[in-house]
C-alpha cells in the first residue's frame, strides 16, 4: 500500500519539479499566487494550497462564482504547478462571517453561523470567530450543493481538495442552534462522503485535529473518522505540525501514526502560528528538519503545506 501510494503521488507530479517526499506546497490565500511567483518557481515547490471562503464562491443562493479558482488555476498551470483547494466554512476572527448572506437572513438556516469562543465559562464569553452550522440539515444541504458544483467544474483539474479542521469551540451552555457532538460528528462524516463523491478523480483530504466533547478518543470519534477515511479512499491531514505537542498527542497524532500506509494521502500544514512554537530540545523555534522528520516518520505525511514566511523559504 505504501509503495503504491508513493508511486501514484510521484507519477502525478512528474510534470512539475523533481521532488522528494514529503512533497512541498505553499499555503496561500486566494489572490496570493502572483505575489508568490518567485517561491512557487522554486524546484522544491510542487504547487499551492489555497483557501477559498464559502461566501466568495456563492455570492447568492445557487449562483456560483468560481473565477478566483479559475484565475489561480490558470496561473499555476502556466507554471506547471499543482493546485490544492481548501473550502472554508469556519473563520477565526469576530468580524469574519464569510458565508453567503442568505444563510444569515433566511429563517430556515437559523442564523447559519454559530460563534466560536475562547474558554467558555460563566456568562457569555467573547466571540473569537464563527463556524457554519453543518449540523443544521438546511445549512449542510447548501454546503454539499457547493461541493457538487465545485466537483462539476474542477474534478480532475485541481490536484486536490480539502475540508477544514474538525476542531470547533462553541458555547454549549448558551447554544440555541441545535448543536450536539454526535450531530456535528455525523455531519462532518457526511461532508467527507459528499466531497469524495463530487471529486472522484482529484485527491480528497479532511483536516482532523480535535473533536468537541472528546479528549483522547473518549467518544471514539477520532477512531471512527480514521477508519471511515481509510475505507472510503479519503486522505486526512491537519492544520499544524508541532512535534509531539501534548494536546495533539492526546488526539489526532497517534492515529496518524497508527494509520501510516493505510490512508490514500496524508497532507499536513505548517502555518504561521506553527512557526512560533519552541523546540524544548533547543529553546528555539522548531527547525525545518525537526518538522519534516516528525511529519514524515511519525505522521506519515505525503504533502506539506508551508506558510511562505517559513524561515527556510525566506532564506533564513
Amino acid at each position: 500500500m505504501i509503495r503504491r501510494r508513493l508511486l501514484s503521488l510521484c507519477a502525478a507530479l512528474l510534470s512539475g519539479p523533481v521532488l522528494a517526499t514529503p512533497v512541498n506546497f505553499l499555503f496561500l490565500s486566494s489572490g496570493d499566487v502572483a505575489s508568490e511567483r518567485a517561491l512557487l518557481a522554486r524546484p522544491d515547490i510542487a504547487g499551492a494550497q489555497i483557501v477559498y471562503g464559502w461566501k466568495s464562491l456563492e455570492p447568492e443562493q445557487g449562483r456560483y462564482d468560481f473565477s478566483d479558482i479559475e484565475r489561480d488555476l490558470a496561473m499555476l498551470d502556466g507554471m506547471h504547478r499543482k493546485l490544492f483547494i481548501q473550502i472554508q466554512d469556519r473563520f477565526f476572527s469576530p468580524e469574519a462571517r464569510s458565508v453567503p448572506a442568505y444563510l444569515l437572513t433566511d429563517p430556515v438556516y437559523k442564523g447559519g453561523l454559530v460563534a466560536q469562543v475562547d474558554n467558555p465559562g460563566e456568562g457569555r464569553p467573547p466571540v473569537q470567530g464563527w463556524v457554519a452550522m453543518q449540523w443544521n440539515p438546511a445549512v449542510q444541504n447548501r454546503f454539499q450543493a457547493l461541493l457538487a458544483a465545485l466537483g462539476k467544474r474542477f474534478d480532475g483539474r485541481v490536484y486536490g481538495i480539502n475540508l477544514p479542521e474538525t476542531a470547533i469551540d462553541i458555547d454549549m451552555k448558551h447554544d440555541r442552534s441545535g448543536f450536539s457532538c454526535n450531530r456535528y460528528f455525523n455531519a462532518e462524516i457526511q461532508n467527507m462522503r459528499a466531497v469524495r463523491t463530487a471529486f472522484p478523480h482529484s485527491k480528497v483530504v479532511q483536516y482532523v485535529n480535535f473533536w468537541p466533547c472528546e479528549w483522547n478518543n473518549s467518544q471514539h470519534y477520532m477512531q471512527r473518522v480514521f477508519a471511515f477515511a481509510a475505507n472510503n479512499d479519503i486522505g486526512l491531514g491537519g492544520p499544524d505540525v508541532v512535534p509531539y505537542k501534548e494536546g495533539q498527542m492526546k488526539n489526532a497524532y497517534p492515529f496518524f501514526n497508527r494509520y501510516k500506509g493505510r490512508l490514500p494521502l496524508v497532507a499536513m500544514a505548517i502555518q504561521q502560528p506553527t512557526l512560533t512554537y519552541t523546540d524544548p530540545a533547543t529553546g528555539k523555534p522548531f527547525s525545518r528538519e525537526a518538522i519534516v522528520g516528525f511529519a514524515e516518520n511519525y505522521l506519515g505525511a505525503d504533502l506539506l503545506f508551508w506558510a511562505p514566511q517559513s524561515p527556510w523559504l525566506a532564506g533564513r
